[in-house]
């Protein structure tokens, strides 16, 4: 019997390179499209349809980091990378005389609002404003577009994952430094880098957020990405936003706390607004990664049966961490 065939789009990165090692271990035939050294290269339609059309299954993972500065060039790029390539996906689907049953696209558990008096589900969930959640917008907005009756999609809001990636190699990072302590919102001087982007662009609602450290943390193991991947393959039911997220979200000032005991730290010094802004220009990236408050569940996939792996914080640190000294 022939091997079923995936397509993974971006599969160089942090995810993508478990889930292609997992298919194919599963026994999958697994091509990837890529900017080098993948079966098929972003901007070559032709050689994209070949792999597409006659697949069982597409899944899209592209995108430039979002670790990084938000100046102008990196907010263009953030935005193009994943609109385009999602773009390109799309028009290969639906010029395939065979095309896949199922289509899975990445997204983000980002899009919801700033939320700390209720969780964020597919159903009642609120979407948010700013750069972000316009990058978010714009890229499932892409990916439903077209009309492809015989392809069933999934975006796939993945939440902050824990994993040999980079938003966990900073935590981690901080935790062993000594200033792993909760991180507290503040006033800072006014800028444009969360400004929203793209054809309808919306403006953060607050510059910030008094939080006091329990800014919820809405977080999901690399294991129960692939877990919920291959569930979402396997169960028809299963269509539209899909909330990727531990169902035992914590909040910030929990989660440092975990992170300095697996990690040994007896010291964990508090981060103010004031003292995260330089260190992130330092680092190149943004505060926002632990300053807004994510609250999200996985409606969808707890109703439709999945079963998480890692449903609390600090179990899921202890196993990465110890992966990682591995």
């Amino acid at each position: 019997m022939a091997s079923k065939r995936i397509v993974i789009g971006g599969a160089s990165g942090f995810l993508g390179s478990r889930l292609r090692e997992e298919f194919a271990r599963d026994g999958w035939d697994v091509a990837t499209i890529g900017r080098s050294g993948a079966d098929a290269s972003w901007g070559d339609p032709a050689a994209i349809l070949r792999l597409v059309d006659g697949a069982d299954a597409v899944i899209g993972l592209a995108g430039k980091s979002v670790d990084c500065r938000y100046n102008d060039a990196n907010r263009d790029e953030i935005l193009r990378s994943r609109v385009d390539t999602t773009r390109e996906l799309s028009a290969a689907i639906a010029a395939s005389a065979a095309p896949p049953k199922v289509w899975l696209n990445s997204s983000t558990a980002t899009i919801y609002r700033h939320a700390m008096d209720r969780p964020q589900t597919e159903a009642h969930g609120e979407l948010g404003a700013g750069f972000s959640v316009d990058v978010a917008r714009n890229w499932e907005r892409e990916f439903f577009a077209a009309d492809l009756p015989g392809t069933r999609r999934v975006a796939l809001r993945i939440a902050i994952a824990l994993g040999d990636g980079p938003a966990t190699n900073t935590l981690f990072r901080l935790a062993r430094l000594g200033v792993g302590g909760p991180q507290y919102d503040g006033p800072w001087f006014p800028h444009r880098r969360y400004r929203g982007i793209g054809p309808d662009p919306t403006e953060p609602s607050a510059s910030w957020h008094r939080t006091r450290g329990r800014q919820r943390f809405s977080w999901v193991h690399i294991d129960d990405i692939v877990g919920a991947v291959r569930f979402a393959l396997d169960t028809e039911t299963l269509s539209g936003p899909v909330n990727v997220a531990s169902p035992g979200p914590s909040d910030n000032r929990t989660v440092m706390r975990a992170l300095r005991r697996t990690v040994g730290a007896w010291i964990g010094l508090p981060a103010f607004r004031w003292m995260l802004e330089p260190a992130t220009w330092v680092l190149r990236t943004e505060s926002e990664m632990v300053l807004k408050s994510r609250w999200v569940v996985p409606e969808k996939l707890l109703d439709a049966g999945y079963e998480f792996a890692w449903p609390e914080i600090e179990p899921a640190l202890r196993n990465v961490w110890t992966g990682r000294r591995g």
